[in-house]
């Protein structure tokens, strides 16, 4: 669950971390839509304390998980194969995955699913580093034991409440949700109505009768004049028969 960014989890790491890898690799990719609205200064405070304080937790866990000697830890290979395994899984989320989900919010300080995301990181962080410190606790030394323990106890209360703001968050989304479905019904209801439209019939009003038919002209004779009598026909000559030769005496 711990090591977050597209890094596919080691096939020689332990079962427990590898898990854990998994469960953040299949999130949804970096959310980077901007805020919906104006932040007010309270929550822009409120948030900008968690994240320095998230920050500074981070940098003192690091150091502390250098400081351990697993290899010394007088216990069978397999659990300190187990315990290296889940180091180098915190170790990856706190340098890759961690401040990038910090930048994501801080760019979108209430976005809800940047916010989720956030806290399932960090409780999949408390739950590896609190095997960590049951190990440390069983196999390591008193001072080691102590600096982890501190620092699972600063990332238990700012998973706390960051879940604290998250679900202020969620409340104020569903109540700004009511308000805009309100405001809409009511532009709604304000708008008027288009009448329909309406023929009007008038009883008295005489039918109006049906258009004659124009007949078609007759098409006169070529031959008839305009007066009515009829042109001569031209008469062709008809031809003349040459007189007969004459006979000699």
């Amino acid at each position: 669950m711990l090591h977050a960014a597209g890094v596919a989890a080691q096939s020689s790491a332990p079962a427990v971390s590898n898990a854990v890898a998994y469960s953040v690799e299949g999130q949804s990719p970096a959310y980077s839509a901007p805020a919906g609205g104006p932040v007010s200064y309270a929550s822009m405070s409120q948030l900008n304390g968690l994240l320095a304080l998230l920050e500074a937790t981070s940098k003192s866990t690091q150091v502390d998980l250098t400081k351990l000697r697993i290899e010394r830890w007088k216990t069978d290979g397999s659990t300190k194969k187990q315990a290296l395994g889940n180091v180098d899984s915190i170790e990856r989320n706190l340098q890759s995955a961690l401040p990038e989900m910090i930048a994501q919010l801080r760019n979108a300080p209430e976005d809800v699913p940047a916010t989720f995301k956030l806290y399932r990181n960090l409780d999949a962080l408390y739950d590896v580093l609190g095997s960590v410190v049951e190990s440390t606790g069983a196999f390591g030394s008193k001072d080691d034991l102590q600096s982890l323990a501190n620092d699972l106890n600063s990332f238990e209360g700012t998973r706390k409440q960051i879940a604290e703001r998250m679900e202020s968050l969620a409340a104020s989304k569903e109540q700004e949700i009511v308000r805009l479905r309100a405001d809409l019904k009511t532009a709604q209801a304000a708008i008027p109505a288009a009448p329909p439209k309406k023929t009007v019939v008038d009883d008295n009003e005489p039918a109006k009768k049906p258009v004659a038919k124009k007949k078609p002209v007759a098409k006169k004779p070529a031959g008839t004049a305009a007066s009515g009598t009829a042109t001569p026909a031209t008469q062709t000559p008809a031809t003349q028969t040459p007189p007969a030769a004459q006979k000699p005496q």
